[in-house]
């Protein structure tokens, strides 16, 4: 089949591998039988001329987890960056375009080189599908591939990968030999895949480690905790638990943090542990030494507790360096301040109110009392009711609802008037569930006389910003967007214009996050 070999071809291309109808088919042929795409994704890896045995030279860092997975990639990956390396990171989902999913030295590959991969991988595919009975991979099984080939074609030194949903049977696990293995902190996402209980996840989620490959994990409730032991101990994989990162301080200096909030402390200590033990390696690879059980018997403590070791300085500044977009992310745009943040489970959320709350706070002190909105949307299976109650506390003005949509929905727009108004549906949904959960709260009784006229619903994320900025701050428009969107009228717009400042938290959903971001950060998308 002719193409043009361009990068919007690429994107359109990749984009046909997303079909709904055909992903969910797959995911319940996986419920069936799970390890049938684990087979079908090493197949694929074969088609694009790729062995299994090659991942090994890219000395995979592995990481899985709930919450703060990316967080942690993040940090480990600028750590051994500022060693010198030259790293490549997989990670998902992406915020403003999909190169964000394949970084060289933390920077997202450019169009050029994600058009030539790109193509050279979907055509040995392409050509080779009627032998595998005209199958090709879907979305996310592609990107993966893509990700193995581009690292392996610009000889990085290593690869960061962060597992996409679950581990035991994700398609990234069809690495076979990483160098060191991390788990996150365990709770509640993707239920219907994982399962209803978080031992029944931390299962999953073992599934990434391998016979005598170092792993590490945070601090986890008794229950998954023991899970992740006894599947660690069957595999003949060594386990250890991060230390507080207290506990380094206690020999540095408190350590900064480039990523905000207090849960990344337990995120840059499971990435200072694994940083190091990929460092153990390296130089046990590098001067024929035996490497082995040295790490474990060196940093670690009887009932599998590592020890805090003395960060070295390249450490320390990739620890302060680290910048991960809409991830407890502060954007100041004239008065209003966003904080961006993709909390999308119950605990995520939970810890995005501590922070915004905190952050809020100290803003409140110094300036004085100020506007706080609230920007939401969900995806998929949430429960959105029981995040907004979680929301409740922040004691927001206003609360605000939009689909995942950053250019108005036209006939013209890959959107189809159903899907659009399906979104919208939903939205009015989560509207109403905000409405239902504040008229039992008497919080804002003496601001507001009528709270239906606090909350609305936009059809697209230009027109919610707009409306918040009324007038008084351009939001971009991304090239060849069409982002003219028509804006509900005002409710109490006063109070907007009057305000000395305006904080909006922008959660519920990674996709709203990067939608917000495409428009507030226009050069992002280049």
């Amino acid at each position: 089949m002719n193409r043009t070999k361009t990068f919007q071809g690429a994107v359109c291309v990749l984009n046909s591998l997303q079909n709904n109808a055909a992903l969910l088919e797959r995911l319940q042929g996986r419920q069936d039988n799970p390890g049938v795409q684990l087979q079908a994704m090493q197949g694929f890896l074969n088609r694009t001329g790729i062995t299994v045995g090659e991942l090994d030279s890219l000395n995979i860092i592995h990481v899985t987890g709930t919450k703060g997975k990316g967080s942690t990639c993040a940090f480990t990956e600028r750590i051994l960056r500022n060693y010198g390396f030259r790293t490549g990171f997989y990670s998902s989902p992406h915020l403003v375009h999909v190169r964000e999913r394949i970084r060289i030295n933390g920077w997202p590959i450019s169009k050029k080189l994600f058009t030539k991969y790109f193509w050279e991988a979907y055509e040995q595919l392409e050509e080779t599908k009627d032998v595998d009975g005209g199958r090709m991979p879907f979305y996310f099984q592609f990107l993966t591939l893509l990700a193995f080939h581009v690292f392996l074609r610009e000889r990085v030194d290593l690869a960061v990968i962060e597992v996409g949903i679950g581990g035991e049977y994700d398609c990234t696990n069809i690495i076979r030999n990483p160098w060191v293995c991390g788990i996150t902190s365990l709770g509640f996402d993707h239920c219907s895949l994982l399962g209803d209980t978080v031992e029944k996840i931390a299962w999953q989620k073992a599934g990434i480690f391998k016979p005598g490959v170092p792993a590490f994990t945070v601090r986890q409730p008794p229950g998954p905790l023991r899970v992740l032991q006894d599947r660690a101990e069957q595999i003949g994989c060594p386990l250890w638990v991060c230390p507080q990162l207290d506990q380094y301080e206690a020999v540095v200096d408190p350590v900064s943090l480039g990523l905000a909030g207090k849960h990344q402390r337990l995120n840059a200590s499971l990435a200072l542990q694994l940083s190091y033990s990929w460092l153990q390696r390296h130089e046990a690879e590098e001067t024929g030494g035996r490497y082995g059980h040295s790490l474990a018997t060196a940093a670690c403590r009887p009932g599998s507790q590592a020890l805090a070791f003395q960060p070295s300085t390249a450490m320390l500044q990739g620890l302060q360096k680290t910048e991960w977009f809409g991830r407890n992310q502060t954007l100041r745009r004239g008065s209003v301040t966003y904080y961006l943040d993709g909390a999308h489970t119950a605990a995520s959320i939970q810890t995005c109110v501590c922070w915004f709350r905190q952050e809020t706070l100290q803003r409140d002190q110094t300036q004085g009392p100020g506007l706080k909105i609230l920007l939401f949307n969900t995806t998929g299976e949430r429960d959105s009711a029981s995040l907004l109650r979680l929301l409740v506390p922040c004691q927001f003005d206003y609360a605000l609802f939009c689909p995942n949509i950053t250019e108005t929905p036209t006939n013209n727009t890959a959107h189809s008037s159903v899907s659009v108004q399906h979104m919208l549906a939903r939205c009015r949904e989560n509207q109403s569930s905000w409405l239902s959960l504040n008229a039992t709260e008497t919080i804002h009784r003496h601001l507001l006389t009528n709270c239906s006229s606090h909350s609305s619903v936009f059809p697209c994320i230009p027109s919610v910003l707009r409306w918040i900025s009324q007038g008084t701050e351009a939001v971009s428009a991304p090239a060849g967007s069409q982002s003219s969107c028509r804006i509900p009228a005002p409710q109490s717009t006063d109070r907007l214009r009057e305000a000395g400042h305006i904080s909006v938290l922008v959660t519920g959903s990674l996709h709203l996050v990067g939608g917000v971001l495409k428009h507030l950060e226009p050069s992002l998308d280049s």
